[in-house]
């Protein structure tokens, strides 16, 4: 009986243990669930805490972006009020433009108008200037046809007496009728230049090239023909090209070498040099000789018409030749001047230009 009890007795608490055991169990299922349900909201929450993070991101990202918006709005807007002013600037100065063209338009009007009043002026000019130089050179060879009839006389008769009453009349006389003869004949050159001075300036210009060195061998084949007995050194290049018109360069050229011939006259060794040197970018031309020579106080009287720094019965000569020269010159565009020294020599240097008429 005792035994059956403690085996109910035991049975009952085994039982109770096991009824225990159960409900630890499930305790413990429960709390391993509530664990779980702590780990899920855990989780949850971490990953609410994370969009919460990732929210606050876009929205500061977001923020960032109205911002710039912002900025580049304004950005914007400066730049809108620059680019107006600049279209402000643009118009004024568009519309200064426009007056100063006005301007301009008025001035060339006005140029307009002066200058077709100045070429009618120039050709009324040119007409009366030709119309003055026909005029001038009938003038001019009636002048040297009426002055030299009488100057023949007198060369001619003054000759006659000479030679068929020089036995009848005394020393004196002779010389007088001699002197009468050379001024007769000096008058008659003296016409013979200025005819020549007049023409220079009407003839015609006919631009060629020309040899100068050739031109000046010429001229010096003709003043050893003419002075047989001078002994000169001569130096002239074996070429001097220059554009210009040939029968006004040679006419220049017999002017200047024929001076220089003229006053070495009196030196034991004459020397005379015709040649070019530069001057910069311009050629210059000269011709030089160890003659008389002159005072440099009066080069400026050298190119003057009638103008002798000489007497005649020094060298001879009418004072026309240089005046000559310097029209030429000038007629191919360029310029001349002198140096010299008295008992020394002188040059006489000239330019030609490229615009010659």
């Amino acid at each position: 009986m005792h035994r059956g009890t403690e085996t109910a007795a035991s049975a009952g608490a085994l039982a109770d243990a096991r009824g225990y055991t159960n409900a630890i169990l499930n305790i413990l299922e429960d709390a391993n669930a509530e664990a779980l349900r702590l780990n899920d909201m855990q989780r949850a929450m971490i990953n609410i805490l994370d969009d919460d993070e990732s929210e606050r991101k876009q929205f500061a990202s977001t923020q960032k972006a109205i911002l710039n918006v912002l900025d580049d709005a304004a950005d914007d807007k400066s730049q809108s009020s620059e680019a107006q002013r600049a279209a402000l600037n643009i118009l004024d100065d568009f519309d200064i433009e426009r007056q100063k063209v006005e301007r301009i338009n008025g001035e060339l009007r006005d140029q307009i108008i002066v200058r077709t009043r100045v070429e009618e002026a120039l050709r009324r000019a040119s007409a009366a200037t030709e119309a003055a130089n026909r005029e001038l050179e009938a003038f001019s060879y009636s002048v040297a046809h009426d002055l030299r009839a009488p100057l023949r006389s007198i060369d001619g008769f003054s000759q006659a007496l000479l030679e068929d009453c020089a036995e009848h009349l005394p020393k004196e006389g002779v010389a007088y009728l001699g002197f009468v003869r050379e001024s007769a004949q000096h008058m008659a050159q003296l016409i013979d230049d200025l005819l020549s001075l007049s023409r220079v300036a009407r003839v015609e210009f006919h631009r060629a090239s020309v040899d100068l060195a050739s031109v000046a061998r010429q001229v010096i084949t003709r003043l050893q023909r003419d002075n047989p007995e001078r002994s000169v050194e001569l130096v002239i290049p074996a070429q001097i090209m220059v554009a210009g018109d040939a029968r006004l360069l040679e006419l220049a050229l017999e002017n200047l070498i024929g001076n220089a011939w003229k006053f070495t006259r009196k030196r034991a060794s004459a020397r005379l040099e015709f040649g070019e040197m530069s001057e910069g970018q311009r050629k210059v031309y000269f011709v030089r000789d160890n003659g008389a020579g002159f005072d440099m106080a009066f080069a400026g009287k050298l190119f003057a018409v009638f103008q002798r720094l000489h007497t005649v019965t020094e060298f001879e000569g009418t004072g026309i030749g240089l005046a000559n020269v310097e029209r030429i010159i000038h007629r191919h565009g360029g310029r001349i001047w002198a140096e010299g020294e008295v008992g020394v020599g002188a040059t006489f240097y000239f330019t030609l230009e490229e615009d010659a008429q």
